[in-house]
């Protein structure tokens, strides 16, 4: 067995052993373990089954470590997106009116074109045509929209009629229990603490327990069932024309969510060849496509690359062994169901703001001297918050760079993708809305 292992894996090519790809997995599974509690909790309130959602987050997250690490051979694991459930809730499903069923089938139709541009090797044009600025702005702006909704979960942003929004009663406890939350999983974060995020998560619910602001649902049992949610999605649904925009902001996300993470994680392992090109990326994008539209089919939103991987990758990982044993351990999970139960949303928030810090942090690299490159990153950035919809930022950030730049006569930093999506985006606008 140990002999078929290594062949596989080539763990010997890559100076690693089975022990260390093992601890390797271990401990991306504790960084990214939160996805378990923090997503049937964001799609639950799109009016899907709690328990169903669950199954569906470890079913999804599982089979697409195991297609990233059996095929594509990467230590790199994966699971549902944060950012991308949020939209689809808040966003596709509260905000836009369409059944979480349509949005499935969003999701979808956004993996399939994913696959079909891995296939034919369209992503890299894609990926080279959308200018780094658009890119960081996007990323940036998901972060914001976490915190928003982070706060709001909380209530420590409540409505107001005259100034649209106000700050909540910190007095209340889960405002108190958010805050605690975000403090403490910030700071083992800066220490270096291994499962930061799950421990401020599952720390906060055995405290709001202890004070009696929480019941004790149990720790283990079967699984829940899978079928409120299983082959549920809307595909007629998801084909609405208004609906495209939803699917570009899926498809959009994932792709480069996904891309940079891969050769972000790469880069960090040493995995890259010669002339800084990541081997199999076409297997591993595929690995991802294939996981969104399997979780679409199982209940959950778009399946994605996780950045929390470095952690393993700073452990030792270097085969898709880790991404195996990252798989096994959401399988593992399934048997945790009444433990995710027990998590209230104040207890997920603090994680939910925590995240968006990281995925803010983009903002530190936009060119601010650069007032063509700045005023679209900021309007991206801000668009999605305050329009709470990932899709509309995305846009507004289109049309306000192509705008920018045309008017300054900069029309050497336009290419005819960037030109055809804004004029899209404004059309949309002007005529669909």
């Amino acid at each position: 067995m140990k002999s078929l292992i290594d062949k596989h894996f080539k763990l010997a090519e890559h100076s690693t052993s089975i022990k260390t790809e093992v601890i390797a997995g271990i401990t991306t599974f504790l960084t990214m373990a939160y996805i378990i509690f923090v997503n049937p909790s964001i799609l639950s309130e799109a009016g899907m089954d709690y328990g169903a959602v669950f199954v569906a987050t470890c079913l999804a997250a599982a089979l697409g470590c195991l297609v990233m690490g059996l095929w594509a051979n990467y230590p790199i694991a994966q699971a549902p997106g944060m950012g991308l459930n949020a939209f689809f809730t808040y966003g596709v499903v509260l905000g836009m009116g369409y059944t979480w069923e349509a949005a499935l089938g969003a999701v979808f139709f956004s993996g399939l074109i994913f696959l079909l541009l891995s296939i034919f090797r369209v992503r890299e044009w894609i990926i080279n045509s959308i200018p780094l600025s658009l890119r960081l702005g996007i990323a940036a702006g998901i972060g914001l929209f976490l915190a928003m909704i982070a706060m709001k979960n909380a209530g420590i942003v409540v409505a107001n009629p005259a100034t649209y929004v106000s700050v909540g009663d910190l007095s209340e406890p889960s405002a108190l229990y958010a805050l605690l939350g975000f403090f403490v999983i910030t700071a083992l974060s800066y220490m270096r603490v291994t499962g930061a995020v799950m421990i401020g998560i599952l720390g906060i619910t055995v405290l709001s327990m202890l004070l009696g602001h929480n019941e004790y649902g149990g720790l283990m049992s079967m699984p829940p069932s899978i079928l409120p949610t299983f082959m549920a999605l809307d595909l007629a649904g998801a084909l609405d024309i208004a609906m495209l925009s939803v699917i570009f902001a899926f498809l959009f996300v994932d792709l480069f969510d996904t891309s940079g993470t891969l050769i972000g994680v790469a880069h960090k392992g040493g995995l890259l060849d010669k002339e800084g090109k990541l081997p199999r990326i076409g297997r591993a994008m595929m690995a991802d496509s294939t996981a969104s539209m399997a979780g679409a089919v199982l209940g959950t939103s778009t399946t994605t690359s996780y950045v929390e991987s470095t952690a393993g990758i700073v452990s030792g990982g270097r085969t898709g062994l880790t991404a195996v044993v990252v798989a096994v351990l959401f399988l593992i999970s399934l048997f945790f169901a009444p433990l995710a139960g027990s998590i209230p949303a104040y207890a997920t928030a603090g994680a939910l703001l925590y995240v968006a810090v990281l995925m803010a942090s983009s903002l530190a690299h936009a060119n601010w001297d650069d007032p063509t490159d700045a005023a679209p990153v900021l309007i991206a950035a801000l668009a999605m918050p305050l329009t709470f919809s990932i899709a509309e930022g995305i846009a507004l950030g289109f049309i306000s760079f192509v705008a920018i730049k045309a008017l300054s006569g900069r029309f050497r930093d336009l290419n005819p993708a960037v030109i055809v999506l804004a004029l899209l985006f404004a059309a949309k606008f002007l005529f669909l809305d």
